[in-house]
């Protein structure tokens, strides 16, 4: 099984590639948009701004081929914190209050501040959470009860377009989500990488598939 982390200039590659490690899998740093088609699924991380990689993932030319891996060849895929807000239709973090920049598209939805959908509380949102199951269990989240703790660092939160694209939720003040999934794309806001069993039991199930 070899598992694509993509290295498009952003941080938190190492701690994804050590959890991978962890779990007996060999994971492949991606430093080229071409190099995806020798994986068999593909982890995106983020971090800084919704605009900034965006902006990273066009100039490498990533986009494009994301796209084919994802549509053409139905390769898995999974977002991590900015990462599954990337898979978003569109942003507003890292651009000017009004615009909006786009996303990768892979699940319509929006991505927002927390604040403005009425989040009080200190933000960015730091530290553990439990996440709600929305719906019956997709098997990223099989052997993951209700109510189990994950670990978050955001100021921005994924609204999807779909109902059915929610797989749990969290609250911060206010109600988000924290798994969305649309056809062989998912995204977690919460870092499985550092969120302890719980989060390699998420990454064992991304990387096992239905089967697990």
């Amino acid at each position: 099984m070899r598992v694509g982390i993509i290295n498009y200039g952003v941080g938190n590659l190492g701690s994804v590639a050590r959890a991978l490690e962890e779990l007996k899998v060999a994971p492949v740093l991606l430093d080229r948009a071409i190099d995806m088609h020798s994986t068999d699924a593909l982890i995106l991380p983020g971090v800084g701004s919704f605009a900034e990689c965006m902006q990273l993932l066009h100039e490498g030319g990533w986009v494009d081929v994301l796209h084919e891996e994802v549509f053409a060849y139905g390769k898995p895929l999974l977002g991590v914190c900015l990462g599954m807000q990337l898979l978003a239709d569109s942003g507003t973090e890292g651009v000017a209050h009004g615009d909006i920049v786009k996303g990768l598209g892979f699940i319509p939805g929006r991505v927002e501040h927390l604040a403005t959908l009425g989040c009080s509380l200190r933000l960015p949102h730091v530290g553990w959470n439990a996440i709600r199951h929305t719906q019956s269990v997709d098997h990223l989240l099989a052997n993951i009860p209700d109510e189990t703790d994950f670990y978050f660092v955001h100021s921005y939160a994924f609204f999807p377009k779909e109902e059915e694209s929610i797989l749990a939720t969290a609250h911060y003040d206010v109600p988000f989500s924290v798994v969305v999934h649309k056809g062989n794309v998912w995204g977690t806001q919460f870092h499985p990488e550092k969120s302890s069993r719980a989060g390699f039991t998420i990454l064992r199930n991304f990387i096992e598939g239905p089967s697990c």
